[in-house]
């Protein structure tokens, strides 16, 4: 088999990829190891920063989510049982936009197969060489196939095998542990606020979410070792109750559908290319939640991908491949301070003594009350704009 570009993994970054190479005259490959139906079923992020979706538009795959997603001009900070909110719209002139990653993803699927795409769920055994830019697997019926490529694009996740088949010399890893995890529920209930709520409560972090009109999406801040088979439905309820309090407010509740406890750790790698092999997305740089980056710098970086693989392999140009790595970098790490900042403010910590706990509060009241603080965290969350 020959392609350009080999993209491994079908997620939103991998996909994406694709369809912006497609349009671009580019050809690609995307190997996936899941089925389509569990990668479109499998629920991740659901906030999309503005620059985010107007990239979706401009590439032709935002029809359903300008049909289908809820607009938010804002988020509430609650703290000190009131809700203090951060009004995008009136600070930055931007919003953001609540639908789901595995909605993007099924619209790309969708689309890539539409254009004739070449996407093959299902494969195993697969095995990389950055060098030769070759890819060995499985297929979906057992037989070894080799992909041959002009380059690789590795898409798929901080559990993938792409990162690992670059030696482990030729890469510098940040990363940062966080002492708590999240406790996440999906639950068959309407959203109790027509926007996100992050909470700092003395007994942990909570945020209210949503995915859609019908269902909400749920955090609770708890030990990083924290078993989920000791949380009971109930018990769940109870504690968002409490740490959800505020006048005038009442949770919804209805049957949850889905729970699970994720650490919370940051995570990047550098540089993001090795040889004829590029990284894109979690494979090169986590984010704790708290920002609502992850999936939205997984599409900066396959934006400037598609441009630097495009300028290389139709104009012969390897200057934008060669800045790919450091021009991603620099959007990447200003997220991860944004999101380590969000998260340090939030959430209680392990030792905090209560100095410690009225200097978060002394945080939060000012960036609620003061209106550089607010466009700070306004501009960041909505999403930077992206650079030329």
């Amino acid at each position: 088999m020959r392609t350009q570009v080999g993209i491994i993994g079908a997620g939103p970054a991998g996909l994406l990829l694709s369809h912006l190479l497609h349009l671009a005259g580019v050809d690609s490959v995307v190997l996936e190891l899941r089925d389509r139906a569990y990668v479109e079923a499998r629920v991740r992020a659901g906030v999309l920063e503005q620059p985010t979706v107007e990239l979706l538009r401009e590439a032709g795959v935002g029809e359903r989510m300008d049909a289908r997603g809820l607009p938010h001009d804002g988020i509430s900070l609650r703290f000190d049982g009131a809700d203090h909110r951060i009004d995008f719209r009136a600070l930055t002139g931007r919003r953001i936009t609540v639908y789901g990653q595995q909605e993007v993803v099924k619209d790309l699927i969708a689309r890539r197969l539409a254009d004739g795409g070449d996407l093959r769920f299902g494969v195993s055994d697969v095995a990389v060489d950055p060098r030769a830019a070759t890819v060995s697997f499985r297929d979906s019926a057992g037989a070894r196939q080799i992909l041959r490529c002009d380059v690789l694009a590795g898409c798929d996740g901080f559990h993938g095998i792409t990162r690992d088949a670059i030696p482990a010399g030729a890469l510098t890893v940040h990363q940062h542990t966080y002492p708590f995890a999240w406790l996440g529920v999906l639950a068959e209930a309407p959203p109790s606020h027509h926007e996100l709520i992050y909470t700092y409560h003395p007994r942990g972090f909570a945020l209210h979410s949503m995915r859609s009109p019908t269902i909400t999406r749920l955090y609770l801040q708890v030990p990083p070792d924290e078993r989920i088979e000791d949380w009971s439905d109930r018990r769940i309820w109870d504690e968002l109750h409490t740490r959800l309090a505020a006048d005038g407010f009442t949770l919804a509740e209805g049957p949850i559908l889905e729970k699970g406890v994720t650490g919370m750790r940051s995570f990047v790698v550098a540089p993001m290319r090795h040889e004829r092999l590029f990284l894109a997305g979690d494979a090169a740089h986590i984010v704790p939640p708290t920002g609502a980056k992850g999936m939205n710098l997984a599409i900066a970086d396959v934006r400037r991908l598609s441009v630097a693989l495009t300028a290389l392999l139709t104009g012969n140009d390897p200057g934008p491949a060669e800045r790919y790595g450091a021009d991603c970098l620099a959007r990447v790490w200003r997220a991860q301070h944004f999101s380590w900042w969000m998260t340090s403010m939030l959430h209680t910590f392990p030792g905090h003594d209560p100095f410690q706990r009225e200097l978060q509060l002394a945080q939060l009241r000012y960036t609620a009350s003061s209106t550089a603080a607010a466009t700070s965290l306004a501009e960041n969350y909505v999403g930077l704009p992206y650079s030329p």
